[in-house]
């Protein structure tokens, strides 16, 4: 039950935190201007928006359930396990930030699905 919970915080909350940080991003702008005074200036504002705080903070969640579940599973079962975040972040780009994606990504995506159900199946 302990690692559905932990597949569940990487997959839901990394994700989640990718979207919102992607949200903030998107809310600034593109970078145009690469000198270290505008990198630090563009770093500074986007350090201002909730949603970079938010996605931060849910990445970091993502983060440290992996480290968890690193601790009692193996890499090659949970790595694979956690490509899960892949779907997820194509349904929460498509609900949450409007994003299209063309039927070739949805196979990729379900081809990753299915990639996923047999490293699961093989799990001790």
């Amino acid at each position: 039950m302990r690692e559905v919970v932990l597949f569940f915080l990487i997959v839901v909350a990394g994700t989640a935190g990718e979207l919102c940080v992607s949200r903030a991003m998107k809310g600034i702008g593109e970078v145009h201007d690469f000198r270290p005074k505008s990198i630090l200036s563009f770093v500074l504002q986007s350090l201002r928006l909730p949603w970079m705080w938010l996605g931060i903070a849910l990445m970091s969640l993502g983060f440290f359930s992996l480290l968890a579940i690193l601790s009692f599973q193996e890499v090659s079962f949970v790595v694979p396990v956690s490509a899960l975040s892949y779907a997820a972040g194509a349904f929460g780009a498509k609900a949450f930030l409007g994003e299209r994606i063309n039927r070739n990504r949805w196979v990729g995506i379900a081809v990753v699905c299915i990639g996923v159900t047999i490293v699961w199946w093989s799990r001790k």
